[in-house]
């Protein structure tokens, strides 16, 4: 059966602290600089959503990309678009909000919704410079 991948590109914007509670604000302010600002800042972010699998004979789809969007705007996009991380999402209340941990529990929303045959793979732009790529442990 022949595989491909296909990519669904989503946009959010967040504010978000980097901040370690375990730790000094010294050691936050030293380790984050100023992603610790205790007034919090904010990100445009862009998620690419790519899913691999066979390509299904009957459609010629992977998945639909109008279902998989359905799906970030369900399980993603209501949770975090114009949200404060810190304060107004559930998964960051023991979670520091770092690029690499919005990605995982992406992932995970996503991956919950998604067939098991298919396989996940995240992409997540905090700016147009850094980027976290995540695909699951």
């Amino acid at each position: 059966m022949p595989r491909a991948s296909v990519t669904r590109k989503v946009h959010f914007n967040a504010a978000h602290r980097v901040h370690n509670p375990r730790f000094s604000d010294e050691w936050n302010r030293d380790t984050f600089g100023e992603c610790n600002n205790p007034n919090y800042h904010g990100h445009n972010y862009e998620l690419e959503l790519t899913v691999e699998g066979d390509i299904d004979p009957d459609t010629g789809y992977v998945l639909d990309l109008n279902r998989l969007k359905q799906i970030a705007e369900e399980r993603i996009l209501r949770r975090l678009d114009h949200k404060n991380l810190n304060l107004d999402v559930e998964w960051f209340k023991d979670l520091i909000p770092t690029s690499e941990n919005v990605a995982l529990v992406c992932w995970r929303e996503l991956r919950a919704a998604l067939p098991e045959t298919l396989t996940l793979r995240l992409r997540l732009w905090e700016t147009p410079r850094n980027y976290v790529d995540y695909q699951g442990a």
